[in-house]
């Protein structure tokens, strides 16, 4: 049968629309592979000269000694380099495969997936006081009514940090040994770095001290880490199993992360460890192959706060996934519905850019400068994220289908370094690859 011209080209174009529909619906369940950036509409020239000129001015200006940066658009990895060293001694090559200290990026690679997997088997309900599930805070007045979503936006007035640290040191700066001691027992298995054993009931003592901390009675933005330190034990008692077998055998074993965990001096990896920074009051020398936050250090290396390892590939793989809301490789991690909720502003009312443990773009974050911008201002306000103390950060954005990874050591050998952000290095990197698809279109 001949089709008439008309009817013909009619069909072939609902054809090839259905056609581009699908294709797009499954790229969105594809795993991330290589590619370049011409295959995205991206200038690659662009890219490499803005990248190396940034990067290099941070290692000479002293933000950072060296870095790992990778970039997925459209599910390809259209930028994976590293550079510099580990230190500034210039010996040792930052490699692709180095592991690094995630510090704060943990929060949302560790215990936030667990939480949102909770919530989407109706296990965790955001809108229920926290102390239903986190029985001390029954008892506490202040805490008792402080709901999940309050605590997960940064909303519920909690202190910010408790430097646990300093329970353990004496004022001459020597280590309590009823603490700390330099050989493992059945009471001191948590060891927070080589040769430092703390004891197991410390964990007691913190969550204590994070039960009696103060809430503030206005109910606005205040960032704080202290419930991040609860999340393991929290998880733990929910689901009964380990917190990480739970997000080994839910999330890193099956996302291919073969890098993402805790502890990884224990793992026999042959991957380098970038270390950290050089520590004169409690590890007393360059921390390296160990968390570099003290507080995770004295859970034993395991906490919802810090503690996480990896490499930007196997970080760029979970935040695929969640760029995907909730869909990698052709496998449902996370609720569409629940990751959406976890990544949207909570509070814009109050002045309050979280979601629920990610972090946000600035409000009106689009209208600012690449100086007052938060991440850079071409990020969709759909996008999110989180940063880390040692000079990392993360962000996805699923509008754009773009997720950037940088990873740093910036407080080497000090975190007295703070020309990362003097020098708006992440914001500005960021902002590369946008203007990368602006150019090359």
């Amino acid at each position: 049968m001949v089709f008439p011209k008309k009817i013909y080209t009619s069909f072939l174009i609902g054809f090839l629309c259905i056609s581009n529909f699908t294709t797009a619906q499954n790229s969105k369940h594809q795993k991330i592979s290589f590619g370049n950036p011409s295959e995205v509409d991206m200038d690659s020239l662009y890219i490499h000269t803005k990248v190396d000129s940034i990067i290099n001015l941070g290692i000479q200006k002293e933000a950072f000694p060296g870095a790992q940066i990778l970039v997925v658009k459209n599910h390809k990895i259209i930028f994976n380099k590293a550079y510099g060293f580990h230190t500034y001694d210039s010996i040792q090559k930052v490699g692709l495969d180095d592991l690094y200290d995630l510090a704060s990026v943990t929060k949302i690679i560790g215990p936030l997936p667990a939480l949102m997997k909770l919530h989407s088997e109706g296990k965790l309900d955001l809108d229920s006081p926290f102390s239903n599930y986190w029985k001390p805070w029954k008892r506490r007045k202040d805490k008792k009514n402080l709901t999940v979503r309050e605590i997960l936006a940064h909303q519920a007035g909690l202190s910010p940090y408790i430097i646990f640290l300093n329970e353990v040191l004496k004022k001459n700066g020597k280590i309590k040994k009823r603490f700390v001691k330099k050989e493992p027992n059945k009471r001191f298995e948590n060891e927070a770095y080589e040769g430092l054993f703390v004891k197991n009931r410390f964990k007691n003592k913190m969550f204590r001290q994070i039960n009696r901390s103060k809430v503030s009675d206005v109910k606005k933005y205040k960032y704080s880490g202290l419930s991040f330190l609860i999340y393991p034990d929290l998880i733990s008692q929910i689901t009964k199993k380990s917190y990480t077998d739970y997000l080994q055998e839910n999330f890193f074993t099956p996302l291919g992360a073969t890098t993402l965990g805790y502890r990884p001096k224990t793992k026999n990896f042959k991957n380098l460890i970038v270390p950290t920074e050089i520590d004169s009051l409690f590890r007393k020398g360059l921390t390296k192959n160990w968390v570099h936050d003290e507080n995770a250090a004295l859970l034993g290396g395991i906490s919802g706060n810090a503690g996480l390892f990896g490499t930007s590939l196997d970080l760029a793989k979970i935040m695929q996934m969640y760029s995907n809301y909730g869909v990698y490789d052709g496998k449902r991690y996370l609720a569409e519905s629940t990751v959406r909720e976890f990544t949207k502003i909570q509070y814009p009312e109050n002045e309050n850019r979280r979601g629920l443990g990610f972090d946000k773009p600035l409000i009106n974050n689009a209208k600012l400068s690449i100086e007052e911008a938060y991440p850079a201002p071409e990020v969709s306000a759909e996008s999110f994220g989180h940063s880390g103390f040692t000079g990392t950060f993360v962000w996805a954005d699923p509008i754009n289908d773009l997720v950037f990874i940088f990873l740093s050591n910036r407080v080497y050998p000090s975190r007295t370094h703070r020309n990362i952000y003097n020098l708006n290095i992440r914001p500005k990197l960021q902002q590369v690859f946008y203007k990368a698809i602006k150019n090359k279109k």
